[in-house]
């Protein structure tokens, strides 16, 4: 159990534990363990049951956390700024393609703050994995955007399949993929797997690590100049390199932006951090057992943002820069954004919208926590991280 935790109800509880007799199913037909990766693939996405697949409630202060376009519009407002940016140094169509679109917030604010500027993209792509969730934006954005604007959102089963030009954007995305983890035992590299105890709980085994994991875990040691430690225990992505090729390979000329949490290499595999950075999310309190309530709880690791550094190149892309969230929605024109909320006349509004800034960008709220990670083909979006650029650390 987790201290101070809320109690499921019992339909919360009977949805947990269906999830969780479909992931003993597995367990049991894989021979009695599977990867801690597969894990957390059933406890996220598995159709109907998984975390992001399943109806509950997940965005805002109802929910298990809140990201930053939960707020209000002013993080996707400075973005679509930058977005405008791209879509000015490219001739005839352009997109917009978002990977996971949450509650549809950021659509929301982004699509009428281009309308606003007159500078919208041709379509606006969504992919979601969660058909609750398409549910949801379709119904959000029907309700909040002008016709001829929801004219051109569509929502999509995988990246697009034919080249396209524009913008990639992904927020708290790639926390949430998948994510093997390995130890160092003896010299050795294992995997962590999941199995079950003689009274059905999942437990954590190890067993020797794949080849490509094995390889993945000896590239940062090589790049970190030192083994690590006896029985050290982290998270690792080879798979990262794929995933990137998979939802970017076909951006003809465009950009992509990423925004999440993490650190450069050398912060994400420091010494005291021996059993790495997976963290996880239910009614608003953090916890280090992903065994937990599965199907109810969020599960992240932190982002390596050198690994995504290498992935983005090696899919083709030149780096375009890396900074911290505040800087980068200072590059975008925060300070226009913070002009119009000063311009509000309502007291309530004007201090709600004042306190959604702070969040954004103090560094004790989000403002350092999150960063934003920027690649580029045929266009130059250098200038939306001059300001603060981090990139040195990487």
């Amino acid at each position: 159990m987790i201290p101070d935790a809320p109690a499921p109800d019992a339909d919360a509880q009977a949805h947990s534990d269906r999830l969780l007799g479909l992931i003993r199913g597995q367990i049991a037909a894989s021979g009695g363990v599977i990867p801690f990766s597969r894990f957390m693939e059933l406890a996220l996405y598995a159709p109907g049951l998984g975390y992001y697949s399943a109806g509950a409630r997940k965005f805002g202060a109802e929910g298990d956390f809140i990201t930053s376009p939960e707020l209000g519009p002013t993080f996707a407002q400075c973005v679509a700024e930058g977005a405008a940016q791209v879509f000015a140094q490219l001739d005839g169509d352009v997109d917009f393609f978002e990977i996971g679109s949450g509650s549809g917030a950021f659509a929301e604010a982004a699509l009428l703050h281009l309308a606003a500027m007159d500078a919208l993209p041709a379509r606006y792509l969504i992919l979601e994995p969660s058909a609750d969730l398409r549910e949801r934006q379709h119904a959000r954005l029907a309700a909040s955007l002008a016709p001829d604007v929801f004219a051109r959102v569509s929502w999509l089963d995988g990246p697009p399949e034919s080249t396209w030009r524009g913008v990639l954007f992904a927020n708290e995305v790639l926390d949430a993929l998948p994510t093997p983890r390995f130890a160092v035992r003896g010299g050795e590299v294992y995997q962590e797997h999941v199995a079950l105890d003689p009274q059905g709980a999942l437990i954590r085994v190890d067993q020797p690590a794949d080849a490509l994991l094995h390889a993945a875990v000896r590239h940062v040691e090589r790049y970190l100049g030192a083994p690590f430690a006896e029985g050290y225990r982290s998270e690792l992505l080879p798979q990262l390199p794929y995933w990137i090729q998979a939802v970017g390979g076909l951006l003809q000329d465009g950009a992509m932006l990423f925004v999440d949490y993490g650190y450069p290499r050398q912060e994400y595999y420091l010494p005291e951090r021996s059993d790495g950075t997976l963290v996880c999310h239910h009614r608003h309190r953090a916890n280090g057992n992903p065994f937990h309530l599965p199907g109810l709880q969020d599960i992240t690791a932190f982002v390596d943002f050198t690994a995504l550094a290498e992935a983005g190149v090696n899919a083709g892309f030149d780096f375009a820069g890396y900074c911290a969230q505040t800087s980068f929605l200072i590059n975008c024109g925060l300070a226009g954004r913070l002009a119009d909320i000063e311009a509000i006349d309502d007291l309530v509004e004007r201090h709600r919208r004042t306190n959604e800034v702070k969040r954004l960008t103090l560094p004790g709220e989000m403002g350092e926590r999150f960063q934003v990670m920027g690649f580029q083909r045929g266009v130059d979006i250098r200038p939306l991280f001059a300001r603060g650029d981090l990139s040195r650390r990487l």
